[in-house]
């Protein structure tokens, strides 16, 4: 496992962009894979994006157009640029890597989408 810190996050109107962080304890992305999942009150923690460690890409159908994963592996960092943002998005975003054999996870962060 790593230890994964995530940053962003916060209260948004609908239609406007947010972009969450997260960062790594190592320099590990480049053979590692990357997600984001989100969970809602009651609800269980869904995907969201992911990508590989080749760099291919997979989005859940409610956000693709809307959502874009990415990493910079020299500031050992993924990144998630939400985009035209709605209510249904709102939830607690997760971020996690998976390495060695090993699923970890941040802390979580709120995302809120105002009406």
């Amino acid at each position: 496992q790593v230890q994964l810190v995530q940053s962003g996050g916060g209260l948004v109107q609908a239609g406007g962009s947010l972009r969450l962080s997260c960062a790594a304890s190592g320099s590990i992305f480049s053979r590692s894979a990357q997600g984001w999942y989100r969970q809602a009150p009651g609800k269980q923690r869904d995907l969201v994006a992911a990508l590989s460690s080749g760099g291919s890409t997979n989005y859940a159908d409610s956000v693709k157009g809307r959502f874009t994963i990415s990493r910079d592996n020299a500031k050992n960092t993924v990144y998630l640029q939400m985009n035209s943002l709605k209510p249904e998005d709102t939830a607690v975003y997760y971020c996690n890597v998976v390495y060695l054999g090993y699923t970890s996870w941040g802390q979580g962060t709120q995302v809120t989408v105002s009406s």
